[in-house]
Parts: C-alpha cells; sequence; structure tokens
C-alpha cells in the first residue's frame, strides 16, 4: 500500500468563494474592492483537505497553484544534500504557500500538514490573467509575495544574530502576533511543530529548544504542556526580546 503522503489529493467538490469565506480581511482579498472580491470569486477555487502528515506539494514538483490555508497548520520545508530536512516555514490559516514556485516553475520547498487541514487550490495562470485586469490585484500579489521576502529576511537575522533565547522568544511572539490577528487569544495556543521541527527551523539543537522551553518557564514566562503553551507574562517575554534586540 502507498504511503499517506503519496496519494492523491483529493479535490473537493465545495467552491470557495472568497466574499464570503471568514479569512477575507486577512487572505488574498484584503484590500480589494467589492466588484475585484467578485472577480476572484469567478475563479471557484476548489477546496482540498490534506490529512495530516501528507504532503500538498514536494520540491521540485511543477508549480500550478498557490495554496490559501483555510484551517489547520503546515510546515514547509527543504531536503539537504545529507538527507536531513530543513524546515523553513509554518503557515497557518489566511496564509498562503507556494509562491516560492514562481522563480522557477517548480515548488522550491515541500508542504506537509501538521494537523488535519484545508485549503484553497488557487490556479496561479488564471489568477495572473486576472491581475492583469486589476492594478488593485496586482498590488495585493506583490503584497503578499513581499510578505514572503520579509519573513525569509526575518529568518536570516534569527539564525545570524540571537542567540538561543532570542531565537525562541522571536519565534513565540511571531506566532502570538499571527494568532492574534485571527481572533484567537495571543497567549495560549497549541503549537503544531515538534520541539525537533522547531530547532530545524530556528537552527538550534533539539537539546537547546527542550533547555530553552524550560528556561523561560522558570523564569515564568511561559507554561507549558507538551505542545500546549501558554505565555504568562507576554510582556515579560516581549521586553526580554526587545531589549536584547534594540
Amino acid at each position: 500500500m502507498a504511503p499517506a503522503s503519496a496519494r492523491p489529493i483529493p479535490v473537493a467538490a465545495i467552491k470557495t468563494q472568497c466574499s464570503s469565506c471568514h479569512l477575507k480581511d486577512i487572505c488574498l482579498p484584503c484590500g480589494l474592492t467589492g466588484p475585484e472580491v467578485e472577480r476572484l470569486d469567478g475563479l471557484k477555487f476548489a477546496r482540498r483537505k490534506i490529512a495530516a502528515g501528507e504532503v500538498l506539494y514536494r520540491e521540485g514538483d511543477r508549480f500550478q497553484f498557490i495554496y490559501a490555508v483555510r484551517s489547520g497548520t503546515f510546515k514547509s520545508s527543504l531536503m539537504l544534500a545529507d538527507g536531513r530536512e530543513q524546515v523553513s516555514g509554518l503557515h497557518i490559516a489566511g496564509e498562503l504557500m507556494g509562491l516560492d514556485g514562481l522563480a522557477a516553475g517548480k515548488y522550491a520547498s515541500s508542504a506537509t500538514a501538521l494537523e488535519d487541514t484545508e485549503v484553497c487550490a488557487i490556479p496561479y495562470a488564471h489568477l495572473n490573467e486576472l491581475a492583469q485586469q486589476s492594478p488593485n490585484l496586482q498590488m495585493v500579489v506583490a503584497r503578499l509575495m513581499s510578505r514572503e521576502i520579509v519573513r525569509e529576511h526575518s529568518l536570516m537575522m534569527l539564525l545570524g544574530s540571537m542567540n538561543a533565547e532570542e531565537r525562541l522568544a522571536a519565534f513565540l511572539l511571531n506566532l502570538s502576533q499571527r494568532m492574534k490577528a485571527r481572533g484567537y487569544s495571543p497567549c495560549e495556543f497549541h503549537l503544531r511543530m515538534s520541539r525537533a521541527e522547531i530547532g530545524s527551523y530556528l537552527g538550534m539543537k533539539l537539546e537547546t529548544v527542550s533547555r530553552t522551553f524550560s528556561a523561560f518557564q522558570q523564569q515564568r514566562l511561559l507554561e507549558v504542556d507538551k505542545k500546549h503553551i501558554r505565555i504568562t507574562d507576554l510582556e515579560g517575554l516581549t521586553r526580554m526580546f526587545e531589549t536584547r534586540v534594540h
């Protein structure tokens, strides 16, 4: 039997309309007018459900779609020459994946579901045709691409200039801000990435990740129950990060 990640991912018959989506204020329609959103509705993005552990697309696959996360969490990753996985991103509801396929026509990373998820599959060729008719939509697409570039630069800063505590604090604060933007608690959330995946993403050894989480608990900045995180002193965590960076 083929492994779960190798099975074809079904496309649901349900069609998604941006105008009625609960994520429209932070996803692709953000900043567009009513008529422009209606044009997006005309594309009728197909929904796909991806089970935990399944791969949505792999590094090197032909680029066709940009994917908007409707629910759940994904990690993006690269395969290193020695066979190790390098986690390069974490994607939650309202965020786009697959933009790294624009440059060479092939996805530059793989996207794997960290829990049961749902995405909108946006055909880029059709989106590009629509954008040519709408300067505002062109700006939105450009802004979303810029957001991905900023995230890459943020990761470079994490890996290049911060110690272990600063890296983990920056990671948790970033996730806190993203949760708050979606109407969720900025102080309590379930961290879908494993400690090993966090270490890969932040350039830290597994032991260092675990030790740093323990240090934050001892400083009463966090309460940790396996993957459940509760930030008990958000101001303290922010202050520690900001004073060391600036």
